[in-house]
C-alpha cells in the first residue's frame, strides 16, 4: 500500500488482551485496511489503511463490540511526522507512512457517536460511577429482589431469576452477537451467553442469574486492574507542568506549556516543575530529577547545563531556552515509546496468542463432548452432564492466560521507564534476560565522556598558581582539555588573571603574555624543546602518561612552572555497575578506540577485559565472536560510532540523556547514563520472565484444579465463573507487582 495512511484511535474499551484480539479481527477484517496495531494498556489503536475508508464505520464497528473509539489528532498522540518521514520506531510496525492530516488541533475526535452505550473498559476514578460498575450495582440489585421475592412468593421464583438473569446477559449477549459478526465467534461472552441459557434449558435459573453477576463482578474487578496499569503510564505524562512562564521583551506572562516552541525563554521559579527540556541561560540551582530518573539526589545544574521537563527546580530561579516542543520533550518521547513497545510482542506472548487460537475452541468441544457422551453411551443423567458441560465452558475462557504474558511486559516496560530505562518492545526485554555477555563502549559508556583534571603538578610555582596561569591560557577555547582546566578553576575559586597575545601552536600548545612574560601550556615534548626537563620531573610525567593520563606542561618564560594531568574518568558508578554484571553470570568486555595505554588504566581500575584500538569493524567482529562461542550478546554505546556493533549484537543498548540517538537508534536505551542501569534492566527481565511463568501457572493451574472437580461433581456453575475471572485478576495483580519502583 503505496499511499497508506496512519490513523489513531483511543479506544475506550479494553481491560484485557482478548478485548484486543477482538478488536484486531473486526477491524482487519474491513476493507482498505492494510495493518492493525491494538495496545491494551495505553488503550490505542493504530490502522494503516488506504485513506478511502470512513473512519466513522470503524467507530461503528468497534461501538457495537461495546469499545467505544476516539480518533486521535496527530499532536494529540505524540507524533508530528512530517510528511516525508520514513524513519522506524522499531516497534515491530511500519511507521513510515504519512500521518493522516488533522483540522482539529489537539482534540480528540469522537467516531460512532450515539453507539457509545456501553462501558467495557478500564476503570478510572470512582468505579461504581462507570457504566461497568452500574451495569454491575444493577445486576446485583436485580439477583437480591429475585431472591426476596423468591422466598415471599414461591410461585413466581423462577420468573424473577429469569429477569435477574436478563439484566445482565442481554448486554453480554448483544457483544457475544456483535463479535461473530465482527470474526469472533469464541469469545467470552459467546461462551457465558451460551452457559447461562443452557442453566435456562436445565432449570438452573437461579445459578444462571448468580453466575451473569458473578461475570459482571469478575469484569469490574478487571476494569479496576486494567486501569491501575494504564494510569502507570499517563502519570508519566502528568509530570509535566500544564503551564510555563515565556519571557517575552523583559516580561513574562503565562502560556500553555504545549504551545511553548523551540527557542523559547522561560522563567522557572524555585519549587516549581520545569515545563519543557532546555538549556539554561541564567541561573545556579540543584534540580531534583527523581521523578524523571529515580535519582534521589537532586543534581546540581548551572549555565549551558540541560535539564528535562517535569524535573523540579530546587532554590533560585532558572531562565531556560527551550530545545524541544512538548510532544518532543523526554518524558513524551519515552511515554511515546512504551506505547509503541507495548504493540510490540516477545515470542512468549506470540506463542500464547497462537495457542489461544486452537485452545478455546478446544474447549467448547470438550465441553460438549462432555455433556453428551456420558448420556449417550453409558445413559447417565442428561441434566447433570449438560450442566458440567456448561460449567467446563465457563471454565475453559483463556482470558488469564492470554493476558498472563501482555500484562507483566506493559507492567516491566512502564516501571523501566520510569527509571529511564527503554526498551522497544517485549521481545527486547525478553532478549535482556538471557544476555550472558555485554560489551561496553568505553568513552560516553563506562567514562564520563570527558577529561577532568585529575593532578597538579607544582614545580617551580604552587599548585594554585599552576592552575591560575593555565586557566589564563585557555579562557575562551572550546577545546576538551582546555574545558577541563578552566571547570577545574571554577570548582577551586582560582582567580584567574588576564592574558594577553594569545597563540595557538598547532600540534605543540599555546602560548601568551602574562604581566609581560611569556607563559607557555603544551605537551612534554614541546616544552622539552624549549627547557631541560629534570629526571624526577619526567618520571612523575612518565608515570601519570602510563596511567592513561594526558599531561601538559606549563613554563613561565624559561621556568618549568608545573604541569596538569587530564583524564577522562570513570562513571561514579561504573565499578560498581560492572561487578552487579559479574554477579549476575554476564561476562563484560571493554570495546574503546582509544589508545591502549589510556584504555588498559582504565580497565584496570574497573575491573574489566579490555580490547583497544579498535575500527567499528573491528568491534562488530568481536561481538560476532562472542556470539560464535555461545553467548547472548549485549553492545552498549553511543548509537552512532558503534551501529555496526550495535547492529550485529543480539541486543544494542544505547547510552545517553535523553538524546535522539539514544532514543531511537538501538534496541534499548538508558537515558541517564548510569552503568548499573544495565543490570537493573536485565534483572527487570529476569524478574518479569519469572511474573510470567507464575501468570501461567496461575491461569492454568485453576483451569485444571476446576476441571477436574467439575467432572467429578465437587464444583459447578459458580466456582467455574471463579476459576475465570477470579484467574484474570489473580495474574493481572500479580502483573502490577512489577511496577514497584526498581532498585
Amino acid at each position: 500500500m503505496d499511499n497508506a495512511v496512519k490513523t489513531r484511535f483511543s479506544v475506550d474499551g479494553m481491560d484485557c488482551a482478548s478485548c484486543a484480539n477482538k478488536i484486531d479481527t473486526a477491524v482487519r477484517r474491513m476493507p482498505g485496511i492494510a495493518d492493525v496495531s491494538v495496545s491494551v494498556t495505553t488503550g490505542t489503536m493504530t490502522v494503516l489503511h488506504d485513506g478511502t475508508i470512513d473512519l466513522n464505520a470503524i467507530g461503528q464497528k468497534l461501538a457495537g463490540l461495546g469499545y467505544p473509539a476516539h480518533e486521535v489528532s496527530t499532536a494529540a498522540s505524540g507524533h508530528r511526522h512530517g510528511p516525508d518521514c520514513n524513519h522506524e520506531h522499531h516497534s515491530g510496525h511500519d511507521h513510515g507512512h504519512h500521518d493522516r492530516a488533522h483540522a482539529h488541533g489537539d482534540q480528540d475526535v469522537a467516531v460512532g457517536e450515539g453507539l457509545h452505550g456501553h462501558d467495557h473498559g478500564p476503570v478510572e476514578g470512582h468505579w461504581w460511577r462507570s457504566g461497568k460498575g452500574k451495569l454491575t450495582i444493577v445486576s446485583g440489585a436485580a439477583l437480591a429482589a429475585a431472591y426476596a421475592l423468591g422466598h415471599l412468593v414461591p410461585s413466581v421464583e423462577t420468573y424473577a431469576f429469569i429477569a435477574a438473569l436478563l439484566v445482565g446477559l442481554l448486554p453480554i449477549g448483544r457483544r457475544a452477537g456483535m463479535a461473530v459478526l465482527a470474526g469472533t465467534p469464541f469469545s467470552i461472552e459467546m461462551l457465558m451467553t451460551i452457559a447461562a441459557i443452557g442453566a435456562l434449558f436445565i432449570d438452573a435459573t437461579e445459578e444462571a442469574a448468580a453466575v451473569v453477576f458473578l461475570f459482571l463482578v469478575g469484569e469490574l474487578l478487571e476494569g479496576v486492574a486494567a486501569g491501575r496499569a494504564r494510569e502507570s503510564i499517563r502519570s508519566l505524562s502528568a509530570l509535566v507542568p500544564k503551564t510555563a512562564l515565556l519571557e517575552e521583551g523583559g516580561k513574562t506572562r503565562e502560556v500553555a506549556a504545549n504551545s511553548l516552541a523551540v527557542g523559547s525563554v522561560i522563567l522557572v521559579r524555585p519549587g516549581d516543575r520545569i515545563s519543557a527540556d532546555g538549556i539554561i541561560l541564567s541561573g545556579d540551582a540543584t534540580i531534583d530529577e527523581a521523578p524523571v530518573t529515580g535519582e534521589s539526589i537532586p543534581v546540581r545544574k548551572a549555565v549551558g547545563d540541560p535539564v528535562f521537563a517535569g524535573t523540579i527546580n530546587g532554590d533560585a530561579a532558572l531562565r531556560i531556552r527551550v530545545t524541544a516542543r512538548a510532544e518532543d520533550n523526554t518524558i513524551a518521547r519515552v511515554v511515546r515509546l512504551v506505547e509503541e513497545a507495548q504493540e510490540s510482542k516477545a515470542p512468549t506472548e506470540r506463542f500464547i496468542d497462537r495457542f489461544s487460537r486452537y485452545y478455546t475452541p478446544a474447549v467448547v468441544l470438550v465441553a460438549a463432548l462432555v455433556a453428551i457422551i456420558p448420556p449417550l453411551l453409558a445413559g447417565a443423567d442428561w441434566n447433570e452432564w449438560i450442566y458440567k458441560g456448561l460449567a467446563i465452558l465457563l471454565i475453559g475462557c483463556p482470558c488469564a492466560l492470554v493476558i498472563s504474558t501482555p500484562a507483566a511486559i506493559a507492567a516491566a516496560l512502564s516501571s523501566g521507564a520510569r527509571r529511564g530505562l527503554l526498551m522497544k518492545g517485549g521481545a527486547v526485554l525478553e532478549g535482556l534476560g538471557k544476555l550472558t555477555a555485554v560489551a561496553f563502549d568505553k568513552t560516553g559508556t563506562l567514562t564520563q565522556g570527558k577529561p577532568v583534571v585529575t593532578d597538579i603538578l607544582p614545580f617551580g610555582k604552587t599548585g594554585y598558581e599552576v592552575l591560575a596561569l593555565s586557566a589564563a591560557l585557555e579562557v575562551g577555547s572550546s577545546h576538551p582539555l582546555a574545558l577541563a582546566i578552566l571547570e577545574r578553576a571554577k570548582d577551586d575559586a582560582v582567580e584567574i588573571p588576564s592574558a594577553t597575545e594569545l597563540r595557538a601552536l598547532g600540534g605543540k600548545g599555546v602560548s601568551a603574555l602574562i604581566d609581560g612574560v611569556e607563559v607557555f601550556l603544551g605537551s612534554p615534548k614541546s616544552a622539552a624543546e624549549r627547557v631541560d626537563l629534570p629526571l624526577a620531573h619526567s618520571r612523575a610525567i612518565a608515570a601519570l602518561n602510563d596511567d592513561g593520563k594526558t599531561v601538559s606542561v606549563l613554563l613561565v618564560g624559561h621556568l618549568l612552572a608545573g604541569a596538569i594531568a587530564m583524564r577522562d574518568e570513570p562513571r561514579a558508578d561504573a565499578v560498581q555497575g560492572l561487578e552487579r554484571l559479574k554477579k549476575a553470570g554476564i561476562k563484560t568486555i571493554m570495546l574503546t578506540g582509544d589508545n591502549r595505554r589510556t584504555a588498559t588504566a582504565i580497565a584496570a581500575r574497573l575491573g574489566i577485559e579490555v580490547h583497544a584500538e579498535l575500527m567499528p569493524e573491528d568491534k562488530q567482529r568481536i561481538v560476532r565472536e562472542l556470539q560464535s562461542q555461545g553467548f547472548i550478546t549485549a553492545k552498549i554505546g553511543d548509537g552512532i560510532n558503534d551501529a555496526p556493533a550495535l547492529a550485529a549484537a543480539d541486543i544494542g543498548i544505547a547510552m545517553g540523556g535523553g538524546t535522539d540517538v539514544a532514543l531511537e537508534t538501538a534496541d534499548a536505551a538508558v537515558l541517564h547514563g548510569r552503568v548499573g542501569d544495565i543490570a537493573l534492566m536485565i534483572d527487570l527481565s529476569r524478574r518479569t520472565m519469572k511474573n510470567i511463568v507464575q501468570n501461567i501457572t496461575i491461569a492454568l493451574g485453576l483451569k485444571a484444579v476446576f476441571l477436574v472437580t467439575t467432572i467429578i461433581g465437587i464444583t459447578g456453575l459458580w466456582p467455574a465463573i471463579l476459576a475465570d475471572t477470579g484467574a484474570t485478576v489473580l495474574v493481572t495483580m500479580n502483573a502490577l507487582r512489577l511496577l514497584r519502583p526498581i532498585r
